[in-house]
């Protein structure tokens, strides 16, 4: 079964039959949201708001482990994270959209890991390639399927938030090689390893990072909302054709 963990502009996913709403309990905390179980067809599908159904919590205090501990306790074995980004690459401006390859993770003070054992054992997780390439080649099928335009790779550079990156941000993030910049990335990416469940990411861009673009001396928001809401008209056509195509 295929989880969707959708960000801001995505309170909800369209064409989902819902069929029940569960709170789940865990070891962590409560996870954003109840899970919404519901199909696509004839596909399950299992959706989870990242920032709460009224978008209430802020990139920062997301409680990540509760949200992939609740969706692995689900049934779900793919989770696919919705996100809206920056763009730092010249050619990934507003309306893209992005099916990033690999992570820069600036986060800090995050919970980020199952693994805090107080029992001195020590547990190390592979993260050469932080999403999984059969996740990702999936997405990108769905993509072709659904006649959406999206590009194939880039490197997320995910922040601390909840305030943008200044100008000068940008120009460190940009020389270490990102070419995307948005908050919620990690530590979801790697919880989700830990737990053996395949991930992967699209992203939309919603406006170009701080100092590049329109967004020069200050980000304009309003544009950037009127993006994000026009890029995920794709994405939402991606995702139904992911999951219609779905052999899980």
């Amino acid at each position: 079964m295929i989880a969707i963990i959708g960000g801001t502009g995505m309170k909800k996913l369209a064409n989902l039959e819902v069929t029940r709403r569960q709170i789940v309990r865990t070891p962590y905390g409560e996870p954003s949201s109840p899970l919404v179980f519901g199909t696509i067809g004839e596909r399950e599908i299992v959706f989870l708001a990242r920032h709460g159904h009224g978008l209430t919590i802020p990139p920062h205090v997301v409680n990540y482990r509760a949200n992939i501990w609740a969706l692995n306790t689900s049934g779900a074995e793919t989770i696919i994270s919705v996100a809206s980004v920056g763009g730092i690459r010249q050619d990934m401006g507003p309306g893209k959209i992005v099916i990033p390859d690999q992570i820069i993770d600036y986060t800090h003070s995050r919970k980020s890991t199952f693994h805090d054992h107080s029992d001195g054992t020590i547990t190390h997780t592979d993260f050469t390639q932080p999403y999984s390439p059969q996740a990702r080649a999936r997405l990108l099928k769905a993509a072709r399927d659904a006649k959406e335009t999206v590009i194939d790779g880039g490197v997320y550079a995910a922040t601390q938030g909840p305030r943008f990156e200044t100008a000068a941000e940008i120009n460190r993030l940009e020389r270490d090689g990102a070419d995307l910049v948005g908050m919620t990335g990690m530590p979801e990416a790697i919880l989700a390893r830990e737990l053996g469940m395949s991930y992967a990411a699209i992203a939309a861009v919603a406006n170009h990072a701080a100092g590049r673009g329109e967004s020069t001396q200050a980000i304009p928001l309003q544009a950037a909302h009127q993006a994000l809401e026009n890029a995920m008209v794709s994405v939402r056509n991606i995702l139904e054709h992911l999951v219609r195509n779905d052999d899980d």
